[in-house]
């Protein structure tokens, strides 16, 4: 379909029929489309400056005040942010500084992990089919099973760092179990590895938490957002210790460098979705929905629903079902879409606005198709 507006939580085609968006550009419009707070700052930005400097040149008010409001609402001690132009950069960043504040090169990452499409961000993703056409990637990488904590053994003392989804998201939204992210904290510890942590889609009160990790007693060394930040614009940004980010400053100098990081516009529309989404309720509301999609999301055909807040998976039978499901329903007026490596899994991830009015509506249209998909 060809778009011609969007607003709240609803996309209109050319030919003014609406949908019911339960994708939300793929967990990014945090606050829906159009949303009046964010186009007034990117409005307001936009009457005084745009780009400017290379980003950290120049002293620019909208990207310190965006870093500020995430140092007070984020623990000790993640204080200092790198703002990116998207969440695959924030993953090179943070995978550089690991290696430079370390002196270590090797990586460890999950199987069916997914953190980006750039060389680095690839060579860190657990499925060789979307990488094989693509090598010789990035060396010492090596991976271990997500949730199995047996295989923490390989974390060693030559582990510059373990990257982890806090929630795996194109493996199906798989959560850890088991105080599995707290083993693996305790291990890093041990030998003196870091652990960087990718909330590019469960952060920014997606999971019913401002990021996903508080759900799981575990603060990493570097955590990566992007996505959801940006209410619908383009960021993504990696944050750590101040003394641990010290070290992209020297040897080589200016050690990760960015044109576009940090554009006063984008630091503006970001800034003032994250004050939204902490100065309302959405953060609280997003549980209370996600329990309210349990209660009218049941019909035979839905197996499971993996996931927390509104970061969820409906996993059916075949990827056949789920396929009919995700096209008929937006014949239907609703917007679904897929996840990487399940293919079973119809991703439903609205935006946090979203009513509960509106989330019964599009579970109807869901149970509707499935009554007449072919088996």
């Amino acid at each position: 379909m060809e778009i011609a507006r969007a607003k709240g939580s609803y996309i209109y085609d050319t030919n003014n029929k609406a949908y019911l968006d339960f994708v939300a550009g793929v967990s990014a419009c945090t606050l829906g489309h159009n949303h009046p707070k964010v186009v007034s700052a990117i409005q307001s930005q936009l009457d005084q400056y745009m780009h400017v400097m290379v980003y950290g040149e120049y002293i620019q008010r909208p990207a310190v005040e965006l870093s500020k409001l995430l140092a007070e609402n984020l623990p000790k001690p993640l204080e200092t942010t790198y703002l990116t132009n998207s969440g695959t950069e924030a993953i090179e960043g943070a995978l550089k500084l690991a290696k430079k504040f370390t002196g270590r090169s090797e990586i460890i990452a999950a199987n069916y992990a997914y953190h980006g499409n750039t060389m680095g961000s690839m060579s860190i993703m657990g499925f060789e089919e979307r990488k094989q056409a693509f090598r010789p990637l990035i060396p010492d990488v090596r991976f271990i099973d997500f949730n199995n904590e047996f295989e923490l053994k390989y974390i060693t003392k030559n582990t510059a760092a373990v990257i982890l989804e806090t929630i795996q998201g194109g493996a199906g939204f798989i959560e850890p179990k088991n105080d599995y992210l707290s083993k693996v904290r305790k291990r890093c510890n041990e030998v003196d590895a870091l652990l960087i942590l990718d909330e590019i889609q469960p952060g920014i009160g997606r999971t019913g938490k401002l990021f996903g990790f508080e759900h799981y007693n575990c603060i990493p060394d570097i955590l990566v957002t992007g996505k959801g930040l940006g209410g619908g614009m383009p960021i993504g940004a990696f944050t750590a210790s101040k003394d641990m980010m010290s070290h992209l400053k020297d040897n080589p100098k200016l050690g990760h460098i960015t044109t576009f990081g940090g554009h006063p516009v984008i630091a503006s529309a970001a800034l003032a979705t994250l004050s939204e989404v902490l100065s309302s309720d959405l953060i609280e509301q997003t549980l209370e929905k996600e329990i309210l999609i349990r209660e009218y999301l049941k019909h035979p055909l839905i197996q499971k629903i993996r996931g927390k807040g509104l970061m969820l998976a409906a996993i059916t039978p075949s990827s056949e079902i789920t396929n009919q499901v995700i096209l008929k329903c937006q014949d239907e007026g609703l917007i679904l879409f897929w996840l990487l490596f399940e293919p079973r899994a119809i991703r439903i991830t609205p935006p946090l606005t979203i009513s509960k009015e509106e989330l019964i509506k599009g579970c109807e249209i869901i149970k509707k198709v499935l009554n007449k998909v072919a088996i």
